[in-house]
């Protein structure tokens, strides 16, 4: 009998992910998305203020865009 409880333990297959690894998957696609964030913020900033400028030119003198 001990010697069945030893080869059934003997055959377990860890194939899974563990919770380790998919926090470092979660971290790495965290950083992936704070990089492209700084990396294209500029961009994105400008295209929006060029839009607000434009809504703002067309708009009522009390619409400001903000800074």
């Amino acid at each position: 009998m001990l010697q069945h409880i030893r080869n059934i333990t003997a055959r377990r297959n860890e194939d899974g992910a563990s919770a380790v690894e998919y926090g470092l998957l979660v971290a790495g696609i965290a950083a992936v998305v704070v990089l492209v964030v700084f990396a294209l913020g500029g961009v994105i900033r400008g295209a929006f203020s060029k839009t607000c400028s434009t809504i703002g030119a067309h708009a009522t003198p009390s619409a400001t865009c903000p800074s």
